[in-house]
């Protein structure tokens, strides 16, 4: 058994074949799926998507970094509406983007802190974004971590020594298709990285892995990721499964 902790399924791309997507899926192992929320335009489909599969889909609410701007204020109170109306079982995708914009880096911080804060409250883990950002992202965490702070560092791509900062904080590395490039480097730096300190993921439609680079991702091809990290470590892909499914029910609490 697999789990795809990290998939945006419910986007327009699956709007046509969404119930095939579930059974491919499905029929790959890939038997739980985790669902981030991007802004207040996505939590209708997300919820739906949860509501017709409650055995498969696991929502997570939270405000993705590249959706703060001018009204982030607003977008803030949806989600702290959300979570109180219904289970969710994380927080994300939250974070701090600067590979597009640099514009709304205050906006970005004070919403990822007030996120940060909001799963404490609720204590469940966060889902952090980072592109272009790791010291920022870690000076924040640095700052409010504790025992009853806990995530993953979701599309991970940064140097050694950033994985070990990001396990030192007590948190999990997401590994998804970028690992199965031939130029990333992700490869050599995941190969030295223990699997009780992974979770394994798509980010579905985006990052598939090899062999079917450039088409859209989905959730079946978890599997490549799976068996590329096994690869790795000299280990069955039944193992990884084992370990990596583990590692994200004690995360999510699935």
């Amino acid at each position: 058994m697999l789990i795809d902790t990290h998939s945006h399924i419910y986007s327009t791309d699956f709007i046509h074949d969404l119930d095939e997507v579930i059974q491919r899926a499905y029929s790959n192992d890939v038997r739980k799926i985790i669902l981030p929320n991007i802004d207040s335009s996505s939590v209708k489909n997300l919820l739906n998507l949860v509501d017709t599969y409650p055995h498969i889909c696991f929502p997570l609410m939270g405000l993705h970094p590249t959706s703060v701007n001018h009204d982030y204020q607003e977008e803030l109170q949806v989600v702290e509406y959300w979570l109180k109306k219904r289970k969710f079982y994380g927080i994300g995708e939250i974070g701090i983007d600067l590979y597009w914009d640099k514009s709304f880096l205050d906006e970005q911080t004070h919403a990822f802190r007030f996120q940060l804060e909001l799963a404490r409250q609720y204590q469940l883990p966060v889902v952090i974004h980072v592109r272009d950002s790791f010291d920022e992202v870690y000076h924040v965490l640095s700052e409010i971590i504790d025992d009853n702070l806990t995530g993953v560092f979701h599309s991970f791509s940064g140097t050694a020594e950033q994985a070990d900062m990001i396990i030192n904080l007590g948190f999990k590395i997401g590994v998804n298709g970028i690992i199965t490039f031939k130029k990333s480097g992700l490869d050599e730096i995941i190969k030295r990285i223990d699997p009780s300190n992974l979770i394994i993921e798509t980010d579905s439609p985006y990052l598939t892995p090899s062999p079917f680079r450039g088409k859209r991702n989905e959730s079946s091809y978890l599997v490549y990721i799976a068996q590329k990290i096994a690869d790795l470590h000299q280990m069955t892909v039944g193992d990884i499964a084992r370990i990596t499914t583990e590692n994200a029910r004690n995360l999510f609490g699935i």
